[in-house]
């Protein structure tokens, strides 16, 4: 589950995970744990070129990936939506220590620069790189009710 659901992502989610758009996806970014910043300050960041341009680091020894399998169910028993996606394995994981995920949504997969990329959840993840494989176990992307 998200540790923080970005400032201008509220509201948002469930419509940007649906992937409404014809050439849009999700794409996993690995940030460095050394120099990341607060979730108070990351929260307020809009793009993913904002994001790097701070304190924070990607990790791009191993690499961004897409989100496969990713569903949006409407629970009505328990008034939310729900967001999930596939597990995401990285092989002969190197270079510095993860200490954050942050999923974004790309509206144009072939074509979009970072600063296209509009971040929806960081997810707490440390983890360093020693060469064995990694799988992030993505339970829930996040949840979003309302709160009548």
């Amino acid at each position: 589950m998200a540790d923080i659901i970005f400032n201008q992502a509220l509201g948002r989610l469930a419509h940007y995970a649906s992937l409404p758009a014809a050439n849009d996806g999700l794409v996993l970014v690995l940030l460095e744990a050394a120099g990341l910043v607060s979730d108070a300050t990351m929260r307020d960041y809009d793009t993913l070129d904002a994001i790097l341009a701070g304190a924070s680091n990607e990790q791009t020894d191993m690499g961004r990936k897409a989100l496969a399998s990713v569903t949006v169910t409407v629970d009505d028993a328990n008034d939310r939506v729900a967001i999930d996606a596939a597990d995401v394995t990285w092989t002969a994981t190197s270079g510095n220590t993860v200490g954050a995920a942050i999923i974004c949504y790309d509206p144009d997969i072939g074509a979009g620069t970072d600063a296209d990329l509009v971040p929806l959840t960081k997810h707490d993840c440390v983890m360093t790189p020693d060469g064995t494989d990694f799988t992030l176990t993505v339970s829930d992307i996040a949840r979003a009710s309302s709160a009548a």
